[in-house]
């Protein structure tokens, strides 16, 4: 028996665990990716009662608090010539999936003097690593199975 308080006593069968988020954590946790990668978020977004997915492509500029409860992501992308980031957070259930497109060594962690940078610049920068086809596929199935 376990004692909580002085007159609480739980048996140890009673305890249950309760999932506080809709999002499958582990499927999350493992997805591997960071700063100067190329990521595509599928955003699930309501619009008259009907739910639809809407994709926001770009290169990862930070990745913050690893992998807790409230780790976020910046994401920025240059649409039209104008340059557009969004800040994702990991464990949000409007993100259906995250597909890993590219990865790209860097030496930093904040990319942050990117956004002073014109696009051709940036690309010659970054050291694109190959991803070959069968770890696309499985980031993309492990996301699925999570669902």
């Amino acid at each position: 028996m376990l004692k909580i308080g002085i007159y609480d006593k739980v048996e140890p069968m009673e305890i249950t665990k309760v999932q506080f988020t809709p999002v499958e954590q582990k499927a999350r946790k493992s997805l591997d990716f960071k700063a100067g990668d190329t990521v595509r978020v599928w955003n699930k977004i309501l619009e008259k009662g009907k739910v639809r997915l809407q994709a926001f492509e770009g290169l990862v500029l930070s990745r913050k608090h690893g992998t807790e409860s409230g780790a976020t992501f910046t994401i920025r992308k240059v649409a039209s010539g104008v340059g557009v980031e969004r800040i994702f957070p990991l464990y949000s259930p409007n993100i259906d999936k995250i597909e890993i497109l590219r990865k790209s060594k860097t030496r930093r962690n904040k990319l942050y003097y990117i956004r002073t940078k014109a696009v051709k610049e940036v690309k010659k920068r970054l050291k694109s690593i190959t991803i070959s086809r069968e770890d696309k596929a499985e980031d993309v199935v492990e996301e699925n199975k999570a669902e």
